[in-house]
């Protein structure tokens, strides 16, 4: 396709090349880091879906799936592929996936080898090349700029889905998380309709004894990543998921981590994986003397992430499938404090906080987020959902009761007041309360008065007055006017589609 190919490079092979290109530069531990600014961060309005005789009444058209000409797509396409053509272009072939049954083939195609490197992380590697077949195509030109007079875009920026042709065209931004989630977009309409799959944004863990699954939901910065890699339950998966008759199982084969912040004490695992050569840190402040990292510097942004793949983890379930799971947690960061660290939710309520995806917004995971800000996002996946949300909805309503799934929310924000007055919930805290619910501690409830939702009475180490919210606030008033606008909210977002 292109003269100057390199075709399936190892993950060492790859580091040398960017060293060499200058397009990245070793910490002291031995992690590529690379810088992607000005795009630290998704681009959302930069993402087009191309709408023809296949997606007219197929997408779910609307501010965030926003329409592209065919006419237009093959136009810029063609000066995609005139560009790459000119340049020494990588190319991986993985799968995403992990059950065989549902197993499909990604090219991608990339000017830059570590971009290709983040591919061989994130998905999953085939055991040989021979019978690869690929299902969907990645044209990826990170350091093209569009010009949006001419090619129909917003900005220099732009990601291009055409569903018909199973294809993607990136271009203008080098931001590793554009590749991953147009994978994940597509996804989102080949596994619900094609092949009666619920698409989940989530992770799992499994219990090493009982086998037992958590899914946790949530937007980007919510906890999924951290919450699923438990050093006492392996994980399946960090962020995509699939739900079958049978059970679930991994998109990918790699986990993309915020690091801001990280530390060996509170997320070792995470930690260890990200400082080992074949990591990629995005974005993170190093000294070029010492190649000392960072993690605490959001000098670049706050967005800071890490690439690596599963088996990096001391502690991962190397099939990345599970039977059906037995909790579900809908992660909240909440930037308001009202909502209760914990609460199961009871039939009615799952469906009307799976159709709101309440949670907040929080600085670097999309451009312009400088402080969290609300937001509601049905099953905490909006933006990468290209078909109507009741399609996911009911397919998640669906295997819920059939299962028996227990359903929590998990506040995973702030306690003890608002954003800027109180405080973000301790990690310690949380984790204890998804494994007392979990192990089946959590036993006897009582009735939040303002959103209805019943909380734990008592879980040994956490404090009882965090576990009512409004207990921990100073000024009582202040949170019931607080929590009656959140609860408002929320109802008023889950009505657009009940």
């Amino acid at each position: 396709m292109f003269p100057r190919i390199n075709e399936n490079w190892s993950r060492a092979r790859l580091v040398e090349r960017a060293v060499e290109m200058d397009l990245g530069k070793l910490a002291h531990f031995g992690s590529l880091v690379v810088i992607t600014a000005p795009y630290t961060g998704r681009s959302p309005k930069d993402r087009f879906f191309v709408k023809d005789d296949f997606t007219e009444n197929l997408i779910n058209w609307n501010e965030t799936n926003v329409p592209f000409s065919p006419e237009a797509y093959d136009r810029l396409r063609r000066k995609v592929l005139g560009y790459l053509f000119g340049r020494e272009v990588f190319l991986q072939q993985v799968y995403v996936g992990a059950d065989p049954s549902y197993r499909l083939g990604v090219e991608v195609y990339t000017e830059s080898p570590w971009h290709a490197l983040f591919v061989r992380n994130m998905f999953i590697l085939p055991d040989g090349y021979g019978d690869f077949s690929p299902h969907i195509r990645i044209l990826h030109a990170p350091y093209l700029k569009a010009n949006p007079e001419e090619d129909g875009t917003r900005s220099e920026a732009f990601v291009i889905l055409n569903f018909k042709r199973r294809e993607v065209i990136i271009g203008g931004t080098a931001y590793g998380g554009e590749i991953k989630k147009s994978v994940f977009t597509y996804l989102n309409y080949y596994y619900p309709h094609e092949r009666g799959v619920l698409s989940m944004h989530a992770g799992a863990n499994m219990g090493r004894e009982r086998g037992d699954v958590a899914v946790f939901f949530g937007l980007s910065g919510t906890g999924k990543t951290t919450l699923s890699t438990d050093p006492e339950r392996p994980i399946i998966g960090d962020d995509e998921l699939g739900w079958t008759e049978r059970g679930i199982f991994n998109f990918e084969g790699g986990c993309y981590a915020k690091v801001i912040r990280l530390g060996p004490e509170k997320e070792p695992g995470i930690y260890r994986a990200v400082t080992r050569f074949g990591a990629i840190l995005e974005n993170v402040v190093m000294d070029e003397e010492s190649r000392q990292v960072d993690f605490s510097s959001a000098e670049i942004t706050e967005n800071t992430r890490g690439s690596y793949p599963l088996e990096f983890l001391d502690n991962y379930v190397p099939e990345g499938m599970g039977p059906h799971p037995k909790n579900i947690f809908f992660l909240s960061l909440d930037a308001y404090g009202v909502l209760p660290p914990i609460a199961k939710l009871t039939e009615e309520q799952i469906k009307i906080y799976f159709l709101a995806g309440y949670t907040s917004k929080i600085a670097g995971t999309e451009r312009g987020i400088k402080e969290p800000q609300p937001t509601f996002s049905i099953g905490f996946a909006e933006p990468f959902l290209p078909l109507h949300p009741k399609i996911y909805a009911d397919m998640l309503f669906e295997k819920v009761k059939q299962h028996g799934t227990d359903v929590w929310l998990v506040n995973t924000g702030w306690v003890r007041g608002p954003y800027g007055e109180g405080e973000r919930i301790p990690l310690r805290y949380t984790r204890r309360l998804v494994n007392a619910a979990i192990n089946g501690e959590i036993t006897e409830f009582e009735r939040e008065p303002h959103f209805g939702l019943l909380v734990p009475k008592r879980v040994e180490g956490v404090p009882d007055e965090l576990l009512m919210p409004e207990r921990a606030w100073r000024d009582k008033r202040k949170y019931a006017e607080t929590a009656r606008k959140i609860r408002s909210l929320i109802e008023e977002n889950a009505r657009r589609w009940l």
